[in-house]
């Protein structure tokens, strides 16, 4: 649903949310038809190879291949060529990559690329790249080949069987760690515009960060608000990267960088407290030592600014459901629906005002000191 304009360094243009919704209701009510419409074994195994796509889109990105098609159309073998790889085998991958509308093949026989290619290539704007390096790594299919053991025992596998979070496991595989880190980059890439497009951030005279990472969203956010200044709450072994990506903002001198844990304190004097993808990474009663150390250095007139998906209820398709999968089996964390946010909040304090949407699954939730 982003489409870019032609100024390749200009923002997104994003569609209206209420659109965005529309378009989803649609795709959903299509499944629901063709669901009814074919023998339901036929369906349950088409859902099943789903995976197998997945691998087709991982192969064609690890491969590069829509880096090299991006100069122009190229047969499977002059392809081949470029990647150093099979000419019959990439003909392959491609003819059911065509099927997914990714690449698309022409009447020549050469293959080129399609709007939905782009986000493959590695220089792009909005590149999912490095996400689909984390989405096809061994230990990510490892992990949720375990789904059935979560389910069973309520734990994630990591805790089960190496008796640590994901977090610990990722400090001691410094190659995982990266992959990981480059994808929750990536994922911070992508929610930065339709947050921006959401909320109005200028009304902030400082914004407070809380387990912001490398820096990436309080910088576009100090970018969007001239006038804020910004703290920047996350562990020391990210302050060098994290002020690295302040410099290359141009924000540097607006930016206060306080290390340590959001167990243990977050910075006072905050007109907004932000929490990007902080609370679902948590079981309700860490959530709540989170939201709890915020409120304390919150000031009456400070707001508590949550960006998370707000699951929906009934059978309404909505990616927060998977997504609150990853994060059960992976984290032991879950995604929350407005209720459960509501309750956590109240509980810690807080007293939710609104919730905004977004363009995308991610919704702003704004609450405020009860």
């Amino acid at each position: 649903m982003i489409n870019r304009s032609a100024e390749p360094d200009s923002p997104p243009k994003l569609p209206p949310p209420r659109l965005a919704r529309a378009v989803e209701s649609v795709r959903a009510g299509l499944h629901r038809v063709r669901c009814k419409m074919v023998p339901p074994f036929a369906g349950v195994l088409d859902l099943t190879m789903g995976f197998a796509v997945s691998q087709t889109i991982f192969a064609a990105a690890r491969l590069g291949i829509a880096d090299v098609l991006a100069a122009g159309p190229l047969t499977a073998g002059q392809i081949a060529e470029r990647i150093d790889a099979d000419p019959d085998a990439v003909h392959r991958l491609l003819r059911v990559l065509a099927t997914q509308h990714i690449f698309r093949q022409r009447r020549d026989g050469r293959f080129e690329m399609t709007s939905m290619a782009e986000p493959l290539r590695t220089d792009a704007p909005m590149s999912i790249r490095p996400l689909l390096m984390m989405l096809s790594h061994p230990l990510y299919w490892e992990q949720f080949g375990n789904l059935a053991q979560v389910v069973r025992t309520g734990r994630t596998t990591l805790e089960s069987d190496h008796d640590m979070g994901l977090f610990e496991f990722l400090d001691q595989d410094p190659e995982t760690a990266r992959v990981f880190n480059d994808a929750m980059t990536c994922v911070t890439s992508l929610a930065i515009p339709p947050i921006l497009a959401a909320y109005d951030f200028t009304q902030a005279r400082t914004i407070v960060d809380v387990g912001g990472g490398n820096g990436q969203m309080l910088a576009a956010v100090l970018k969007s608000a001239p006038q804020s200044r910004g703290v920047l709450l996350e562990q020391a072994s990210l302050e060098s990267r994290a002020r690295a990506v302040f410099r290359s903002a141009g924000v540097d001198d607006r930016v206060t960088i306080s290390a340590g844990s959001f167990f243990d304190r977050v910075p006072t004097g905050g007109d907004i407290y932000l929490l990007k993808h902080v609370v679902h990474d948590w079981q309700d009663d860490q959530a709540a030592a989170v939201l709890r150390r915020v409120r304390e250095a919150m000031s009456p007139l400070s707001k508590l600014l949550v960006v998370e998906t707000v699951i929906p209820p009934g059978n309404t398709t909505h990616f927060g459901k998977l997504l609150d999968l990853d994060m059960m089996i992976f984290a032991g964390g879950r995604e929350r629906s407005q209720q459960e946010i509501s309750d956590l909040l109240t509980e810690t304090g807080f007293e939710l005002q609104r919730v905004v949407p977004t363009v995308t699954h991610l919704s702003l939730i704004e609450a405020v000191a009860a």
